[in-house]
């Protein structure tokens, strides 16, 4: 009866993006973490409704009355009043006009965040209009999004590369056995794309034209043909526009620092897992989840550095997301395994 004036919902809480699943509906809504205010205010623009697309698409672009806030940064909120704000708009877009109850939503959090990160992020969806939050772990929710038999008694090993964390988790009987949580994923990629550009070319460049660059000749491993890409930005010595040809050689070159540090959480928490637990590895391998997982030739580096098998999951940057939806499907079957701020169901 209750789910007759509520629509349950779980949320991909992303540095990057957001995305929102329904029970029994599945993704509804998959827009970036992007908000745009009045400067010096928490005033978000067009009534409250420049948040996500229409938000990105003014990173960069606005003048000096607006800024366009990213309130997530690596995994973890740090602007609470933008977050709280961007959740509303997300659940009263979802909602619509179907709801009499605040919904209860699964919300995925990164596994090394601490108890007071934890603790906003329940606030913040609950001012933004949930009736209950129950937080699930981003290594859990991507594990069973990518179809992993994480409930059996052998391991299954995720590697979730977002925009602010990666998270590694080698997981058996429905809980984690081994977990590294680095602050280093696709952002990361982006900033070092762009300081390449300033100390090679001495050319300033936005972090949509960096993420641009990473998309379309970003690689981690060579790709059988290199290619080149045409960037424009601002010429640090004359401070006047200028255009530069970089190639996807010196861009797999400059992503090596960060590509490294992802591989070292990586054998790190295969260091520490338990005999049997690498013995079930050899077989079962390792799944790459998250954006970051679509850099060409990552499933390539981390194979070579590990000697185990590296598969991409099924559409790797909504796995998290489908996870939530899946413990939304079984929310009463999973809730000893879920935080939440209280302990009556």
């Amino acid at each position: 009866m209750m789910g007759w004036f509520r629509v349950d919902m779980g949320i991909d809480l992303g540095t990057c993006n957001t995305l929102v699943c329904v029970r029994g509906e599945g993704i509804v809504l998959d827009e970036p973490s992007v908000v745009a205010v009045r400067k010096g205010t928490n005033q978000v623009l067009n009534g409250g409704t420049a948040v996500g697309v229409a938000a990105k698409a003014m990173l960069g672009k606005t003048p000096g009355s607006i800024s366009a806030i990213r309130p997530l940064k690596d995994g973890v909120i740090s602007d609470f009043q933008i977050t709280e704000a961007m959740l509303s708009y997300f659940i009263r877009k979802v909602n619509g006009r179907r709801w009499l109850l605040g919904p209860r939503v699964v919300i995925a959090v990164p596994s090394g965040i601490t108890a007071v990160e934890k603790r906003a992020v329940i606030d913040s969806a609950e001012r933004a209009g949930a009736s209950r939050v129950f937080l699930v772990e981003e290594p859990m929710a991507a594990g069973i999004g990518a179809g992993l038999p994480i409930a059996e008694p052998r391991a299954s090993m995720i590697v979730d590369i977002g925009g602010g964390t990666t998270e590694v988790a080698i997981m058996s009987l429905a809980d984690i056995a081994n977990c590294q949580s680095v602050r280093v994923a696709g952002d990361d990629f982006d900033e070092a794309i762009i300081n390449h550009m300033k100390r090679t070319y001495s050319l300033t460049i936005g972090e949509q034209t960096a993420e641009r660059i990473k998309i379309e000749i970003g690689s981690a491993a060579p790709t059988g043909e290199e290619s080149t890409m045409e960037v424009k930005g601002r010429d640090m010595v004359t401070g006047l526009p200028r255009m530069t040809v970089v190639t996807s050689e010196e861009i797999r070159e400059a992503l090596r620092e960060p590509l490294n540090s992802i591989i070292d959480a990586v054998i790190k928490t295969l260091e520490t897992a338990e005999p049997e637990l690498s013995a079930d590895l050899v077989e079962t391998g390792i799944t790459l989840a998250g954006g970051g997982a679509l850099l060409r030739g990552i499933d390539r580096v981390i194979a070579s550095a590990t000697g185990l098998d590296v598969a991409i999951a099924e559409d790797p940057l909504t796995c998290v997301a489908r996870g939530t939806s899946i413990y939304l499907e079984n929310l009463e079957q999973y809730q000893s395994t879920l935080e939440s701020d209280r302990d009556d169901f």
